[in-house]
């Protein structure tokens, strides 16, 4: 039997969280065209015959700003010190040798693999050129090249991956996928929607706290409320009419219900929290 800790490193819009749910095969990490979408880390349990993996979808490494961002790199240096396995993924785009400093400034103590991803988008001859560039570099053990989105090279990834996992016992014993409560991931599927229909600064100044959730007969009640920092951002939210407000509601409303696989009742309310992402009070109150 051979188990461990996988944790996924890497710029922001790298495709941490899609390679996570391709992994795992489930939607466990929302996904959005803009950076920083990814704020807590994300355990993905994914249970063989013989074989247990812990994956780790952790937020992409920046610079920290706000207090916010200081607790999203604590997500990322936790994940550094229990990982058995690193995976560093770059997007074939991106600048290799600013994607390597990142990778060197990790000061890796595991075995790492490089994942080249989105290599559907590009010829032969630069996933090739990427491929020697990681192959040099002292960290690496091994390159994988995949497209996370279209789920190609997910199964070679994993193969390299349990060759490198050590010998031991499951971690977690059921079938569970993640060891985070339901409660969180409605509220992550609640704030992917934000991310898509607002622009500008909406979605990285809003966060969402679940303040309900009652499982009836016949649905599963959800109150939730969103939290923005400034009274400008409220109308925008709103939307003229409760227009933009009750779109929200129904597109978070319809991926609540299939991650449920039941019908949802979902309340949503906007509250108003000024400097709320340096708060430390506030940030413990919302999960972070």
């Amino acid at each position: 039997m051979k188990s461990g800790f996988v944790n996924i490193f890497g710029k922001p819009n790298a495709g941490k969280s899609t390679l996570l749910n391709a992994l795992i095969g489930e939607k466990l990490a929302i996904v959005s065209p803009k950076v920083q979408t990814t704020r807590h880390r994300i355990k993905g349990i994914l249970t063989g015959d013989d074989y247990q993996i812990i994956f780790s979808d952790t937020p992409g490494i920046i610079e920290p700003k706000y207090k916010l961002h200081e607790k999203m790199m604590q997500a990322v240096k936790s994940s550094l010190d229990d990982a058995d396995v690193a995976l560093l993924i770059v997007d074939i785009k991106d600048d290799l040798q600013e994607a390597n400093e990142i990778f060197t400034s990790l000061k890796l103590k595991v075995p790492a693999i490089v994942i080249i991803n989105k290599a559907d988008i590009v010829k032969d001859e630069a996933i090739n050129k990427a491929k020697e560039f990681f192959q040099h570099q002292h960290y690496c053990k091994a390159v994988a090249v995949i497209s996370a989105l279209k789920k190609k090279g997910i199964d070679e990834l994993l193969k390299i991956i349990l060759a490198l996992l050590p010998d031991g016992a499951p971690f977690y014993e059921d079938d569970n996928l993640s060891d985070l409560p339901t409660k969180f991931f409605v509220g992550e599927l609640i704030r992917e929607k934000i991310f898509y229909l607002y622009q500008d600064e909406i979605p990285y100044h809003a966060t969402v706290l679940v303040q309900e959730f009652k499982e009836k007969h016949t649905l599963v009640k959800i109150a939730a409320d969103i939290i923005l920092q400034r009274e400008t951002q409220k109308g925008i939210v709103l939307g003229e009419g409760g227009k933009m407000i009750k779109e929200l509601g129904t597109q978070a409303r319809k991926d609540i219900e299939q991650f449920l696989g039941r019908k949802v009742f979902l309340e949503l309310f906007v509250k108003v929290r000024p400097k709320w992402r340096d708060n430390e009070l506030q940030l413990k109150e919302y999960g972070y």
